[in-house]
């Protein structure tokens, strides 16, 4: 009886593709502050679904989550979200006045971004699980356009040592992934995870042109709608990649790392 009671409040039956093309359509999506960037991305990062980014360090992977915090509470019309954000930091590497530096480059009262900026330190990835509830929680009570979680597997990494524990790791890292999954779906919020990179030590590390893939296998591969590597270039410029997508082309842009963010290469 209750399933039947539910099915019929939410669709969850077949739908033509012609009506989710239409809802495609009016799907937000979020600006980096690169025009490049955004060129690549066909517009910014999309609402509602999982995008992952990974690189060494240094390439940029926080501070594009910074200035993504700022651009989430831009205007529609201004390539923003007109959201909050939810920022999950694991690594102790968030700075309130990074925020307020580029909260000043798009015109916006610096005391009134930070407010709407949730910031939680996870510290194992137990708690992180546990803060990801709390955030389905304050959802409901008001708008936010993105979750940030930078990153996604530092945790993992620590908290798991060696092959005898890989299962356990990637079955955690999975249910975790599921969680931010359903959120994105539930709140329509972009989520943006950040993700570590392992270098390869086989053989055919020799013959490939980057040995560097991101950590969390095919579980971490398969949860990311959007996948970007990102990789150093010339100075404080970056070379963003689409690594996998299932509607961009494999192609390249640039940016850089300002003073006030993101913004694009000279």
């Amino acid at each position: 009886k209750l399933l039947n009671e539910a099915s019929k409040l939410i669709p969850m039956g077949f739908t033509t593709a012609s009506e989710y093309h239409k809802c495609r359509q009016d799907v937000i999506r979020l600006t980096t502050g690169s025009k490049e960037l955004d060129k690549l991305l066909q517009g910014g990062m999309e609402t509602g679904s999982i995008t992952e980014i990974f690189g060494e360090f240094r390439t940029g992977k926080t501070q594009l989550c910074h200035t993504l915090c700022v651009t989430s509470q831009l205007p529609l019309e201004d390539g923003g979200g007109e959201g909050k954000a939810l920022y999950i930091d694991t690594e102790g590497t968030f700075r309130p006045e990074r925020i307020v530096q580029i909260a000043e480059r798009f015109g916006l009262k610096a005391e009134d971004v930070l407010d709407n900026v949730a910031y939680a330190r996870a510290y194992n990835s137990d708690h992180q699980n546990q803060l990801l509830i709390q955030a389905s929680a304050m959802m409901t009570e008001s708008r936010y356009a993105l979750i940030i979680v930078d990153s996604a597997t530092a945790l993992y990494r620590t908290d798991y040592s060696g092959r005898g524990e890989l299962s356990a790791r990637q079955m955690h890292l999975g249910k975790f992934l599921r969680a931010l999954s359903r959120i994105a779906d539930e709140y329509g919020v972009a989520v943006i995870i950040t993700n570590q990179v392992v270098a390869s030590v086989d053989g055919s590390a020799m013959f490939a042109s980057n040995p560097i893939k991101p950590i969390g296998g095919n579980i971490m591969a398969h949860a990311s709608c959007t996948r970007l590597s990102l990789r150093k270039g010339r100075g404080n410029t970056r070379v963003c990649k689409i690594f996998d997508s299932p509607c961009l082309p494999e192609s390249e842009a640039m940016f850089s790392i300002n003073d006030d963010g993101i913004g694009d290469a000279d």
